[in-house]
């Protein structure tokens, strides 16, 4: 996927989360890096949880977007529960993290919840 616009549309995009985190037992962060014209730079999943939760740190995902030059970014992570509905920390540490990178100028275009063949998108409720 680096390097290559495998992921062209919306659906491509679900497509390949479902594949990588749906039927994981753990919790997985991870963000797809993205150049100017919204070509996947990388795929990278940056912290590894428990079966409910996973810490992230604000400064690791912006020291990872500074090194890949991305200009925007989608932030991803599973529910292992099966239920994709965002949680209060969720929506919370979306926020935190739109606004340390928009210092940077990178923009975050969707936080993607994959619940096994279930995925919620921030953007598409309003979240962002």
């Amino acid at each position: 996927m680096r390097g290559c616009e495998a992921l062209t549309s919306p659906q491509m995009v679900r497509d390949f989360l479902r594949v990588k985190l749906g039927a994981l037992e753990h919790e997985v962060f991870a963000v797809i890096h993205l150049d100017a014209q919204n070509r996947v730079i990388d795929y990278v999943e940056m912290f590894r949880g428990t079966v409910s939760q996973t810490s992230v740190y604000p400064r690791e995902v912006v020291k990872e977007a500074l090194a890949r030059n991305s200009a925007a970014l989608l932030l991803v992570h599973n529910h292992p529960s099966g239920v994709a509905e965002p949680s209060r920390a969720d929506e919370m540490l979306t926020q935190t993290l739109k606004s340390a990178l928009a210092l940077v100028d990178v923009q975050v275009l969707d936080h993607l919840i994959v619940a096994g063949s279930a995925i919620l998108s921030f953007a598409e409720r309003g979240l962002l």
